[in-house]
């Protein structure tokens, strides 16, 4: 205990300052051949002052023994970078447009660089690339009838994993995730009623080649595509739902 009092750092915090920034962005966004459209940017943003945290405890420790005396008080306090913080990113979307059908992209990169020195925690709590791809269908057959009334849509969205930057309790790693959500709807015409019935995080498709999962558990884990989208939260299931919508017609 005694020699490990001599690795503690004492340190004071200096007052917060204002954060600034300095950034240049770069984009497209377009149309090609009536029904393709484009939205592309990219980002670097130079921050000065950056504001994080640091963590420290206030303690009197006994000399002799090396252990603490009158309890220990562990503080999280903001405070500015010492150093420049940079951060960059990409960020590309698409949309194809077909008759009754929308194909839908888009994909963000995102990466947070700091001094190797420097003892601010940044929290950025943002992983470094994560995409989603879907479609949506409208005013399609009703099966086994004439009645163009019928529409549904899925989307799969992939998240990287990261580590959270939270309270001293609640930082660690979020693992890799993806989830499939799904969702279809009915039109009552007359009635002026939607109908739509749809589940978010229906299934998973990364537990299927997670190596940490039993090959043997692995369809079950996909089809109970738990996770975890907060370091220290509970784990995020399926979440089944039924709207209904009804428009108010004026004339």
């Amino acid at each position: 205990m005694l020699q490990g009092l001599s690795k503690l750092d004492y340190f004071n915090v200096d007052r917060i300052r204002p954060e600034q920034v300095k950034t240049v962005e770069i984009g497209y966004r377009g149309t090609h051949w009536e029904n393709v459209y484009w939205d592309i940017g990219a980002y670097n943003s130079w921050y000065t002052d950056f504001i994080g945290y640091v963590i420290g405890l206030h303690a009197e420790f006994d000399q002799a023994s090396g252990f603490p005396i009158g309890g220990l008080q562990v503080y999280r306090v903001a405070a500015n970078a010492s150093s420049g913080v940079v951060t960059r990113g990409v960020n590309v979307g698409l949309s194809w447009f077909r008759p009754r059908l929308t194909y839908t992209f888009n994909y963000s990169y995102n990466k947070l660089i700091t001094g190797d020195d420097d003892p601010i925690i940044p929290a950025f709590n943002t992983p470094l690339n994560k995409f989603n791809a879907g479609f949506n269908a409208r005013d399609r057959k009703i099966p086994f009838t004439d009645l163009k009334r019928f529409g549904y849509g899925f989307n799969w969205k992939y998240v990287e994993g990261y580590t959270f930057e939270g309270s001293p309790q609640f930082t660690g790693p979020i693992p890799s995730y993806d989830m499939v959500d799904a969702q279809m709807s009915v039109k009552f015409p007359k009635q002026n009623l939607t109908v739509k019935v749809g589940a978010s995080n229906l299934f998973g498709l990364v537990p299927l080649w997670d190596k940490n999962v039993p090959e043997e558990d692995r369809v079950d884990r996909a089809f109970n595509n738990d996770v975890y989208l907060v370091y220290g939260g509970p784990r995020i299931g399926r979440l089944a739902y039924v709207q209904l919508s009804y428009e108010l017609i004026t004339r």
